[in-house]
């Protein structure tokens, strides 16, 4: 369930490059480090909890504070805003 979620959200990624502005191409490579390495602690973890998965990707964006200015926070938060509700 995990991968799945993970193939799903990197696919969403994916598919939105061609019309995607910079900014969300940078949002897109900077999500995709956050997805894949909680995908990932949770496979070793044996943690198949979507919601488990996605509290680690938030926690994770949340300790990344630093690395982002605010207005790249914001437009890396509206992109994980957005894959997650195209797959629900």
């Amino acid at each position: 369930m995990i991968i799945e979620f993970e193939e799903k959200m990197l696919a969403l990624i994916d598919d939105g490059i061609e019309q995607a502005s910079d900014d969300e191409l940078f949002a897109g490579g900077y999500l995709r480090g956050h997805i894949s390495l909680a995908a990932a602690a949770c496979e070793d973890e044996g943690i198949a909890d979507l919601a488990e998965l996605k509290a680690r990707i938030d926690a994770s964006l949340e300790n990344a504070r630093s690395e982002l200015t605010p207005s790249d926070r914001l437009i890396v938060q509206q992109l994980w805003e957005k894959l997650q509700s195209q797959t629900v």
